[in-house]
This record gives C-alpha cells, sequence and structure tokens, in this order.
C-alpha cells in the first residue's frame, strides 16, 4: 500500500522543520546528532509500518516478510530517496570536478 503524494509530502516537510526547529532551540548542538535521531525515528516507524501481516502467503507482505526482506527493502528505499534529493551531490565532495 502507498501513501498518497501529500502524506508523503506532509512528513517529509514536518520532519524537515522539526530538525530546524531543534537546531535553531539548540545552537551549540551538532546538526549531525540531530539528523540522526531524526533518521533513527524514521527508521522506528518505518520499521513498526513494515510488519508482515502474518500470512505467510500474503503477497502485499512479500517484500517485507522477513527481516532481511525489509531491511533490503529500506536500503533500496534509501538509494531512491537519497539520489533523488537535491543535497545528494555538493560542491564540495571530494570528488566534484573543480576547473
Amino acid at each position: 500500500m502507498s501513501a498518497p503524494p501529500e502524506s508523503f509530502d506532509a512528513a517529509f516537510t514536518k520532519a524537515v522543520d522539526l530538525g530546524n526547529k531543534i537546531a535553531d532551540k539548540n545552537p551549540d548542538s551538532d546538526v549531525w546528532d540531530i539528523a540522526d535521531g531524526l533518521l533513527a525515528g524514521a527508521l522506528q516507524y518505518w520499521l513498526y509500518s513494515r510488519q508482515p501481516c502474518g500470512d505467510p502467503a500474503c503477497e502485499d507482505c512479500l517484500s517485507t516478510s522477513t527481516a532481511e526482506a525489509r531491511l533490503a527493502e529500506l536500503k533500496r528505499l534509501v538509494q531512491e530517496l537519497a539520489t533523488d534529493s537535491e543535497y545528494f551531490h555538493s560542491p564540495t565532495d571530494s570528488n566534484a570536478g573543480r576547473a
């Protein structure tokens, strides 16, 4: 079951807003720690939402029917979302071309 685009966009925006609010309220915090905490929470929710229904023959649950399958699906999704991000490539990447 896939979420409607509005749900994805709302969750995405709220997660970014939350990270920014935490960083603004705690200017001495490490933004990497904030991002890691948001990611850990998102992972927990994602894993919770992908628990199989219990029917071993359920085709809807096939891609998440085992812990290994859930991890593979999570890795696939992370790869897709990361490479689609406007922040995936940075002009300061060590492998960025410089003229």
